[in-house]
């Protein structure tokens, strides 16, 4: 293999992504309820999503081991790998790290790491860039400024149906969860720019989220014509497509894909969780 994308499982992807552009992943670990899950193609999603609910910690999760970089980085002569943020998962250190290892072995290999200051579909919409530039042609210099330049123009949002995880995990109070519940007030949460979570604006009941979460897309977008927008759900298509359909009709983004959670970005955004990056 001359040329690999490699990401980590919270890269939600469907199968027409990760062929056309050679997508592979390196899985993180889950904890919930003294079980451990394996985010992989063999994760059973119902299975996490029922410990979860039946769990009053916060799920833990555990970053792939350098060892897990070094035998997918020994699989190509080139690699540019996309990472969960640093602010929120120690895997870009960790693939930084199998990269320092294995250059001491073998120093004719070429692996570039990006820490995608996101989750979910923003690492799902930089995979693509990266895979769109490869076929382009472009040199591997060229390559790492044009996505560096895309991460950091990047927008990720991303509308919660449960609170249940933002409680466990102590990023919210408990009766600050129970009267948001008791309202149906919906949070839509977004990345701070720097890999960081932080509150874009909240409503009351999901048509008035998405609607909010529609426009949020024009205050916070620039050359939407030029850009594709991922969306990425957890157990959520209806929603998903119905979101789809209000964006088309609003703005011309180039494409729009739509992809479903894996392991860890269901741990993120709970069942019935939107993620949206662009």
């Amino acid at each position: 293999m001359a040329i690999q994308i490699l990401a980590d499982s919270c890269c939600d992807l469907n199968e027409k992504i990760k062929e056309k552009y050679n997508i592979q992943i390196v899985p993180l670990k889950i904890f919930v309820n003294d079980k451990e899950f394996v985010d992989d193609e063999n994760l059973n999603k119902e299975e996490l999503i029922d410990s979860m609910r039946n769990d009053n910690d916060s799920p833990k999760t555990a970053s792939p081991s350098p060892q897990l970089f070094i035998e997918k980085y020994k699989e190509a002569e080139e690699s540019f790998v996309v990472t969960l943020s640093s602010k929120l998962s120690g895997t870009y250190q960790n693939a930084n790290l199998a990269k320092s290892m294995i250059m001491e072995e073998v120093n004719d290999k070429f692996i570039h790491v990006f820490d995608s200051l996101s989750a979910s579909a923003g690492e799902t919409i930089i995979s693509i860039k990266i895979g769109e530039l490869v076929e382009k042609g472009l040199e591997k210099n060229n390559i790492i400024e044009k996505v560096d330049n895309y991460i950091n123009e990047m927008k990720t949002m991303f509308v919660l149906d449960s609170l249940d995880n933002l409680i466990k995990a102590g990023r919210m109070s408990k009766v600050k969860g129970k009267l948001a519940s008791f309202f149906n007030i919906k949070p839509i949460l977004g990345s701070d720019g720097k890999g960081e979570i932080q509150l874009l604006d909240k409503a009351r009941g999901s048509k008035r989220v998405f609607k909010k979460l529609v426009q949020l897309i024009g205050e916070k977008g620039e050359n939407l014509e030029e850009k594709i927008i991922g969306i990425a759900h957890c157990n959520a298509l209806d929603k998903a497509e119905n979101l789809k359909k209000q964006i088309e009709k609003k703005y011309n983004f180039k494409d729009i894909v739509i992809v479903e959670t894996a392991g860890i970005s269901t741990v993120y955004a709970n069942e019935g969780g939107i993620v949206i990056a662009f």
